[in-house]
């Protein structure tokens, strides 16, 4: 009798033992793979009905955890978790950005939260639609001609009635906060939307008409490319007002070089020569006098707000006169115009 209670005894304590250890190995196995120092980042994406299997094998693939099998033990069975310290698991689709030094507990809490990693892409001013959907290509949000794409599709853009072949002039220049992979087309609405809010800020927008509303977006665009300094932006738009009600040609630089660089595909002048003036084309300012077909550049507050408000002045031309401020001379006839020199340096 003594000798079955010793074999019993012995045996219960191998198996406190195994289960200790078995315990022991869970929680190394659940706990962080590398320290913070040395950790490895992976933004991982979990489709909607992804398996839990299938997450914890691609973790462990991408050596950021210690063991899939473990982490999808925690996952299946409530009881093994709550040892690793980990809440219920419940995946929600999205791109997440995951961690080495991660544990268990701590990636089943980011992976349920939807908390996604977000791509942060800041736009500045007077970018054209191309050059938009390069910057979005590079940051991984979307590929450029698939936002290009969207940019020229008519079905598109009269959804928001814009007049027009393109959505440029209509990409408001600000900072988002995008996922990686996004749809072009939801990307394009979330910033297209966006430059709508902001025109409603401005009084003058509300009261016009479409047509008065296209208008004022194409001027901005070419103020947007002309200023350097905001307080000028108004000035510059009362130029261009008094020359369209005289049927003056604009006579803009920036439209000989959107043609230049967005036509023609060619690479950003330096500097517009007398040449350059002479292309024929219908955005070609100094040929036609009125504004080209469509907007040249994405306007930002300032050039917007100038358009629809200019100064009322009687200036009919303007000139760089310090490339580095960026101020301009103004003046109401030609022979002063002249006397300001004939530097022009494009806007990049």
């Amino acid at each position: 009798m003594r000798k079955n209670m010793r074999i019993f005894g012995i045996c219960m304590l191998i198996l406190v033992i195994l289960v200790c250890s078995a315990f022991i190995f869970f929680l190394h196995e659940t706990s962080p793979l590398t320290s913070e120092k040395n950790e490895r980042i992976e933004r991982i994406e979990v489709p909607s009905g992804m398996k839990i299997r299938t997450l914890a094998d691609m973790l462990e693939t991408k050596q950021l955890i210690r063991s899939g099998l473990s982490f999808y033990l925690a996952a299946r069975y409530p009881l093994l978790g709550r040892i690793a310290g980990c809440s219920p698991i419940g995946l929600e689709s999205g791109i997440y950005r995951i961690k080495s030094s991660m544990s268990t507990a701590e990636i089943f809490s980011l992976v349920s939260s939807g908390r996604q990693d977000y791509v942060r892409v800041s736009f500045p001013e007077g970018l054209t639609v191309s050059k938009t959907a390069q910057r979005l290509e590079t940051a991984g949000v979307c590929s450029a001609a698939d936002f290009t794409a969207v940019a020229k599709d008519r079905g598109f853009i009269a959804g928001y009635n814009i007049t027009g072949d393109s959505l440029e002039g209509y990409l408001f220049p600000d900072t988002y906060f995008f996922t990686p992979g996004m749809d072009a087309r939801e990307v394009a609405a979330i910033m297209v939307n966006n430059f709508f809010r902001h025109a409603e800020e401005i009084p003058a927008f509300r009261t016009m008409s479409a047509e008065d509303f296209r208008q004022t977006v194409v001027l901005a665009s070419i103020i947007e490319r002309e200023y350097r300094v905001d307080s000028e932006a108004p000035l510059i738009a009362s130029v261009f007002r008094n020359r369209m009600k005289k049927n003056i040609g604009l006579y803009s630089c920036a439209t000989i070089e959107y043609i230049i660089t967005e036509i023609e595909g060619k690479p950003h002048p330096d500097v517009i020569t007398y040449q350059d003036l002479k292309i024929n084309s219908p955005y070609n300012t100094y040929k036609w006098a009125a504004l080209p077909p469509g907007p040249i550049s994405n306007p930002g507050m300032v050039a917007l707000a100038a358009a629809a408000a200019p100064a009322q002045t009687n200036y009919y031309y303007f000139r760089l006169i310090d490339p580095d401020t960026g101020r301009h001379a103004f003046s109401s006839d030609f022979d002063a115009h002249i006397k300001e020199g004939t530097l022009y340096h494009t806007k990049k």
